[in-house]
């Protein structure tokens, strides 16, 4: 498990002040708000550097953040593309039963009377649930809807999620 969640993605600057766009990668924009210090990172999620944060705010469409030491636009630009993220310990704290999508991706999905299906590839968010991307060697993607009613169990330790498939979904990926 890592020990950071990546939160966004760093677009180009924003005015000539140093804020920079963020393209967010969390389902909930808010918590930029409470943003105080975040990880820079490279494509490959190597540590760039540190960097407390000065300010954020929301335009109708954009989330800007104003770190300390960047005033000015040029500096911006040596910071497009690179990842936004945070330590673990500063990570929003989530409900019981709920998973960051990074702690998911990489587990074993197992059926009942399939047995082991793949691996957790993605998770994509469709807007009325989220659906669970499963790679399986030599086959198609398994497409599994992300329900109470699917998903009985997750167990991040031991790195799998039981699932009870509906009637016919597993035969539509054959």
């Amino acid at each position: 498990m890592k020990d950071y969640l990546i939160i966004g993605k760093i677009g180009g600057a924003h005015g000539v002040r140093g804020e920079v766009k963020i393209q967010p990668l969390t389902d909930d924009v808010r918590r930029f708000s409470s943003l105080k210090e975040c990880l820079i990172l490279d494509e490959k999620e190597n540590l760039k550097f540190r960097k407390n944060v000065k300010g954020v705010r929301f335009d109708e469409t954009r989330t800007l953040v104003h770190f300390e030491g960047i005033d000015d636009r040029d500096e911006v630009g040596k910071l497009t593309g690179l990842f936004l993220a945070v330590s673990r310990e500063d990570a929003v704290k989530l409900p019981e039963g709920r998973y960051f999508i990074a702690d998911l991706i990489g587990l074993t999905v197992r059926d009942d009377e399939r047995g082991d299906l793949g691996k957790i590839k993605d998770i994509m968010n469709t807007g009325s649930n989220d659906i669970i991307i499963v790679s399986r060697k030599g086959k198609n993607e398994l497409l599994i809807p992300y329900l109470n009613a699917i998903v009985k169990e997750v167990d991040l330790e031991g790195g799998i999620m039981k699932v009870v498939l509906p009637d016919g979904l597993y035969e539509i990926y054959e």
